[in-house]
């Protein structure tokens, strides 16, 4: 029923195994090696059209100098922690509360309240493109942090609401059942039975968010435009001129943008497997 562990395989298949293993995963890697490559490439080499080749000289230092110090990266580095960190605390926290209500109270339309959270991630988010611009536009958001903010919240807690409902229905319940026996308010069995349960769930949909949220270029572009609101995604396009784009600091640009989301994961590594994996074994 399960696939037989490498180390139970014929010799010559771990041999296979640990052959083949490092080259997919440098193949994989490829288009992250690559950019990591032009970051450190003099901008000669794409006028003489070295792209995959060594580079002429070693521009690390001033690529990611320029990036840092003759740029607006630090401000859209700025915008998008301003604009993520609210969107989890927001997403998460909504979310608590709504699977709370979702997994632990049997009231009526409980399922078609729940069918609605999840129905909204089934909708393409590209055809809310206009009338979300337009709903920004008449409400003064548009090119605000603050609108950015209150989107996403609302786009993510649907999948959070999902998340969180179906990692609550698993709790015991009769924990629940002890606090209500003894007269305490179900919002004090919310904070101080479920909320404790819960953080390695929390912990791994901060993450997940965090992520997705971090890395959105989508939005960025269609609600916001220049230094004072874009986030990092859509900051790094402002290194192409007119007529050329600016190969080694656009890759310069992409590496400083993707460390915190993995810093994130490092930092959150321990509850984010717990998170993911509990329940997965009795």
């Amino acid at each position: 029923m399960f696939p037989t562990p490498i180390q139970k395989r014929p010799v010559a298949n771990q041999i296979a195994y640990k052959t083949f293993l490092p080259i997919a995963l440098i193949v994989w890697l490829l288009p992250l090696i690559a950019v990591a490559v032009f970051s450190i490439k003099p901008d000669t080499d794409f006028t003489q059209g070295n792209y995959w080749g060594m580079p002429g000289s070693f521009e690390g230092f001033t690529n990611y100098g320029m990036v840092f110090f003759n740029s607006d990266m630090p401000r859209y580095m700025l915008n998008s922690f301003l604009i993520t960190i609210p969107t989890v605390i927001g997403a998460v926290a909504l979310s608590a509360m709504a699977g709370f209500a979702l997994g632990i109270y049997n009231f009526k339309s409980n399922i078609w309240i729940f069918f609605m959270f999840v129905a909204g991630n089934f909708v393409p988010f590209q055809i809310l493109m206009v009338p979300v611009r337009d709903l920004t536009l008449d409400m003064g958001l548009y090119n605000t942090k603050t609108g950015l903010v209150l989107f996403h919240i609302a786009f993510q807690t649907g999948f959070c609401t999902l998340f969180m409902r179906n990692f609550i229905r698993q709790l015991p319940f009769p924990l629940i059942e002890a606090a209500r026996v003894e007269g305490i308010a179900e919002w004090r069995i919310f904070w101080y039975v479920v909320l404790p349960l819960m953080k390695p769930a929390l912990a791994a949909l901060a993450v997940l968010i965090f992520t997705f949220i971090w890395n959105d270029y989508f939005w960025a572009v269609v609600l916001t435009q220049g230094p004072e609101s874009q986030p990092v995604t859509a900051g790094i396009t402002s290194f192409n001129a007119q007529f050329r784009a600016a190969y080694h600091l656009m890759s310069a640009g992409s590496i400083v943008a993707a460390l915190p989301p993995v810093l994130m994961f490092f930092l959150m590594q321990k509850h984010f497997i717990a998170g993911l994996t509990l329940g997965a074994v009795k």
